[in-house]
């Protein structure tokens, strides 16, 4: 293996498509050397999750077990050197986390962090080092009193916006530490440091308490996104002596030190392997790319811009890479399991004869719009499944709304001139999605771009001072494959009804302007 092995350890565990810690290695051309993976529910199944989740009895509050983290990284790491890899020739890592969820450090964790003994696995010698036993992830909708209360004290939901990039959410970071100050006050006080699953995986290799990156510290409804600092109001709002708890983020490009010595004895690591900033697994799969379409359990769309205009849809992030510019987000629940469902419904659950249908109909579809929420979205809050013909009567099927939606955003951000590179999960929808943006398509080769994206920040950072290294990332992350070509627009197209699809869209938005909680019980 290259002396120039750059390996991400990925801790990016998300709802069914992605519920497993990956890793991916790297050397000095950015070629894929070497991947593996742990999968919580069949690899680690005496935490008994779903998805690498616990889904509680209201529905609406949902939890991973943090050990089962920790352990995840003895068992990968032991499978790797199991395997032959050559931890020796490992530079820098770095690493992306699921957005959002949380970790609280129990006084005295610290201290354990310092003196891992290289004899032992880590799970063994953490056992008491969390207040909390079960971290609140992504998928969590249970705050949404803490939501309202955090917008009333700032004065609103676009005030709140235009300090930390995004109105109040259920899921955000915040807002779940405002819930267990509230109903877990004892475990919250007994939290010496509240790391997010980013800085908390960094935190293992470091052998110390991590800084949160302003990346995915943006996803907390707490730092202000221009000063880059925690906001002072924000803190106050959710929970006493909370910057004490946080410290200050650093910057998404920031070298936090050098990995620890349990790792250079138990594993061989080199005693100068950098370990740079982690990330949300979000912004990890942002590199040079300006505008990203991913099409996983959620579909998300970014883009990179300078001069971000917060708005009460969507979300405006710092950029991981760039620290003068920033990240625009927007995420919808109904992504890759509702496409099934209709897979399964129209084509017996084949992607081919799925493909087939698409390709079969003109493009736009002759005017049919059908956009489809199996569960409560986020933006808009509605359920249900909305189709529409050209003259705005609910008729049966229709694929491309979700699309749209995602047109929509984009369009708000005025960033036409941005180059649509756009990763992929779905092969069959590739043409729909060109034709709807009006623009070409381009798709990378690597599955796990998070763990990319991550392993590109770490051989950057590691080797800021050559230039060598900057154009090696710079084209081969540029070295994308155009998927699908640019139709010929016609009347009967896209264009021809952008306007009469937000028309159908506002016929049911207005029954789901006020989101409560009986409503998210009930669905």
């Amino acid at each position: 293996m290259c002396q120039c092995t750059l390996c991400l350890m990925d801790f990016h565990f998300h709802f069914l498509f992605v519920f497993q810690l990956k890793v991916v290695a790297i050397d000095g051309n950015l070629q894929v050397t070497n991947q593996s993976n742990v999968q919580f529910d069949s690899d680690l199944p005496e935490f008994r999750t779903q998805g690498g989740v616990h889904i509680h009895e209201d529905r609406l509050t949902v939890t991973s077990p943090v050990h089962m983290w920790v352990k995840a990284l003895d068992l990968i790491l032991e499978k790797m050197k199991n395997a032959g890899f050559d931890f020796s020739n490992v530079k820098a890592l770095s690493g992306s986390g699921q957005q959002h969820g949380s970790v609280y450090w129990r006084k005295g964790a610290r201290q354990a962090l310092q003196h891992l003994d290289p004899g032992r696995d880590l799970h063994s010698m953490l056992q008491g080092s969390f207040a909390v036993q079960d971290s609140p992830v992504w998928m969590d909708s249970s705050t949404t009193e803490q939501c309202q209360c955090l917008e009333s004290a700032v004065g609103g939901a676009q005030q709140l916006a235009d300090i930390t990039g995004s109105r109040a959410y259920e899921r955000f970071t915040g807002n779940q530490i405002a819930k267990i100050h509230q109903f877990q006050t004892d475990k919250y006080n007994e939290t010496e440091r509240i790391s997010l699953v980013s800085s908390f995986a960094a935190s293992l290799f470091l052998g110390d308490y991590a800084a949160i990156d302003y990346s995915d510290g943006s996803g907390m409804n707490l730092m202000d996104i221009f000063t880059k600092k925690w906001s002072q109001p924000c803190l106050n709002a959710t929970a006493p002596q909370l910057a004490e708890k946080l410290k200050e983020p650093k910057p998404s490009t920031a070298v936090l030190g050098s990995v620890s010595p349990y790792f250079i004895e138990r594993f061989g690591f080199p005693e100068d392997c950098k370990v740079v900033a982690f990330t949300g697994d979000n912004p990890g799969k942002v590199t040079n790319m300006y505008v990203k379409v991913s099409l996983g359990t959620s579909d998300t769309v970014f883009l990179w811009i300078k001069e971000p205009r917060p708005t009460v849809e969507g979300h405006i992030f710092c950029n991981p890479v760039d620290c003068h510019s920033y990240m625009a987000l927007i995420c919808y629940k109904n992504g890759s399991l509702t496409r099934e469902r209709i897979r399964n419904e129209c084509a017996e659950g084949s992607w081919e004869g799925f493909s087939r249908a698409l390709r079969s109909v003109p493009i736009g579809n002759n005017g049919n719009i059908g956009i489809y929420f199996d569960a409560m979205e986020i933006t808009p809050p509605a359920v249900g499944v909305h189709r529409f013909d050209k003259h705005g009567r609910r008729v049966g099927r229709s694929f491309i709304g979700s699309f749209m939606i995602l047109f929509y955003f984009y369009r708000l951000c005025n960033v036409f001139t941005c180059k649509p590179y756009e990763y992929l999960n779905l092969f069959s929808s590739l043409q729909v999605l060109s034709d709807v943006f009006n623009a070409p398509v381009y798709t990378i080769d690597v599955a796990n771009s998070a763990c990319l994206g991550g392993a590109y920040r770490a051989m950057h950072e590691c080797a800021r001072e050559s230039v060598r290294a900057r154009v090696c990332v710079r084209e081969c992350v540029c070295e994308n494959v155009c998927y699908c070509s640019l139709w010929v627009i016609s009347e009967g197209s896209f264009f021809f009804f952008y306007e009469f699809f937000f028309s159908c869209e506002s016929l049911f938005w207005s029954d789901y302007q006020i989101c409560d909680l009986d409503r998210l019980r009930s669905v």
